[in-house]
């Protein structure tokens, strides 16, 4: 096994286990614990538009209901980045301020 698959391993692992609830409860107030549960929405809404797009190419599912899972996903995704790309925005103004 190459040492930097086992550093990438070890890494993912002490990743893993700071993103727990029980880590962040300890950490932070309530607003961490909002963060993670939208968070685990997106992530929610994105497997259920995978499952259904899965399931309609197997002929499990209809057209009409991909296409609504699919659109909750795209939305989902559409949200965090406009999130994401504002926590930015701000990290950077506040790098711009004078100390």
């Amino acid at each position: 096994m190459k040492l930097e698959a086992f550093q990438a391993a070890h890494s993912y692992g002490l990743a893993k286990s700071t993103l727990k609830p029980e880590a962040t409860a300890a950490r932070g107030p309530a607003a961490t614990d909002a963060a993670f549960e939208a968070l685990h929405a997106m992530a929610g809404a994105v497997a259920k538009g995978e499952r259904t797009a899965i399931d309609f190419m197997t002929g499990g599912a209809d057209p009409h209901s991909v296409v609504e899972a699919l659109a909750a996903a795209e939305l989902a995704i559409e949200t965090a980045t406009t999130v994401r790309d504002k926590v930015v925005e701000a990290y950077q103004e506040l790098l711009r301020m004078p100390v």
